[in-house]
């Protein structure tokens, strides 16, 4: 598990409605949340260009650490093997969550099993097959398998919580 606590909180609340909400609301959020298909996850990287690149994912909290797929010759596979800097947007409950950090391949066995034991938990028949995921089926968006996984690292989370109690708060993790 590489779940890290914030080494800054910072309250982002424009309306004084109680001072900042904990992490562990949002991690709560996370947790509940995915692999949920209907929990909408969106994956933001950046094109060779500059250009930003944003693409609805499958994305997967598992052990303390954020999980998404995708195949090899997507533009967003692509575009984190240039610039592993991104971002993963999700609506969760009662809660708007955006992460800006860096996702990384993983190939570990030790890994990749947990992991698809917790895809198919949530609903979808991964399996390891070498150092990717296969299955009958995948998002639109994912591309033709095998497909990689990425493991995705924090930097700095920003949530807006749309029920009581209300707040807005951003959270910067260590490097």
């Amino acid at each position: 598990m590489t779940e890290r606590d914030p080494v800054d909180v910072r309250d982002l609340d424009i309306y004084g409605s109680g001072g900042p909400m904990p992490w562990e609301r949002a991690r709560t959020a996370l947790a509940e949340g995915l692999p949920r298909m209907e929990t909408p996850v969106f994956l933001g990287t950046v094109r060779p260009d500059g250009r930003p690149h944003s693409a609805g994912i499958g994305a997967l909290w598992h052990d303390g650490d954020l999980y998404f797929t995708s195949g090899p010759g997507t533009c967003k596979s692509r575009n984190l093997a240039g610039n592993p800097a991104c971002t993963l947007s999700a609506r969760l409950e009662g809660l708007d969550l955006v992460l800006e950090g860096e996702a990384a391949r993983v190939t570990d066995p030790a890994v990749l099993e947990p992991v698809a034991a917790a895809y198919r938990d949530g609903g979808w028949p991964a399996e390891v097959d070498g150092d990717a995921f296969t299955a009958p089926y995948s998002a639109q968006s994912a591309g033709p398998p095998p497909w990689h996984l990425y493991r995705f690292t924090v930097r700095t989370a920003i949530g807006v919580a749309f029920v009581e109690p209300f707040a807005a708060t951003r959270w910067t993790f260590p490097a």
